[in-house]
């Protein structure tokens, strides 16, 4: 059977531009599936202890937006083979995913993911809904279970903007991809559950995008307080945790001297209470 690329260029080009669906993943998978960084292999060895993994990502909303932060430690084994790694992904204007696990195949997955929801946006005129987004991320998940299996596990947290509900929405899925709506916040990655023990001690709903970003770089202060692969902000080597946040006017990254402030408020108070700050009775 001929392949696509031996096609004439003229046939060529209206396959590139009628590719029969809005997914760019299908699309790249029929016409050159060895370019997909997602494929079913078997790898000789199990290698899940030998790469780099990421760790603690942790998400939450508030009154018209959500903000997801990440720490900048990668791990292998019990080895720190990064300080400075990006967990934390832009995918569209109005959304932004975060890694755990196996940080090669996660920043490849991010990059796919970006240019998937770019390619619908392309084709449709227009973007995907939340839960639309939210669902392909579930497919190319479950695209990775092979892998999952011999060790190369991502498991993403995605956040979006929703206009018809006008405030942030967040997921976390599993290793084949079931995509869970989360309430008001979550937390992935080997911190993830004193993270998330953070969380429900500090989380406020009335709380404004300025409270919600101290609040999460208090919850990845707590998590690498217990968790060893969970980086704390490194205040030698100037390296912050990455804070974006999302609201009607799109999304954003803060700046290191923005978080650079919230770290100083948040070490200054340490000192004096070196489990964080105490959460009233309600």
């Amino acid at each position: 059977m001929a392949s696509h690329r031996d096609l004439p260029a003229g046939l060529r080009h209206q396959l590139f531009q009628n590719t029969g669906s809005s997914s760019f993943t299908d699309f790249v998978g029929s016409y050159a599936p060895e370019l997909l960084p997602l494929r079913n292999e078997v790898l000789a060895t199990p290698i899940g202890d030998q790469v780099p993994h990421a760790t603690t990502i942790v998400a939450a909303s508030f009154a018209g937006g959500v903000v997801m932060a990440g720490d900048r430690r990668a791990t292998s084994g019990n080895i720190i083979s990064q300080r400075d790694i990006e967990k934390v992904f832009r995918t569209d204007d109005y959304s932004c995913m975060g890694i755990a696990g196996t940080a090669s195949t996660g920043i490849e997955m991010a990059r796919l993911y970006r240019v998937e929801l770019e390619h619908y946006e392309k084709l449709e005129g227009r973007t995907m809904s939340v839960a639309g987004k939210a669902n392909r991320l579930a497919t190319m998940i479950r695209g990775n279970l092979a892998m999952a299996m011999q060790g190369l596990v991502v498991v993403p947290l995605f956040a979006a903007y929703d206009p018809a509900v006008d405030g942030g929405r967040i997921f976390s899925y599993d290793v084949a991809g079931g995509p869970y709506e989360r309430d008001r916040f979550d937390a992935i990655g080997s911190g993830s559950i004193f993270a998330r023990g953070s969380l429900k001690k500090l989380y406020r709903d009335a709380a404004s995008a300025d409270d919600m970003a101290m609040t999460l770089i208090q919850a990845l202060y707590d998590a690498a307080d217990d968790d060893s692969a969970t980086g704390g902000p490194d205040v030698t080597r100037k390296i912050w945790p990455i804070v974006s946040v999302i609201d009607a006017d799109g999304y954003r990254r803060l700046s290191d001297e923005q978080v650079t402030g919230y770290v100083e408020q948040m070490l200054e108070a340490r000192l004096i209470s070196p489990d964080g700050p105490i959460a009233p009775l309600r």
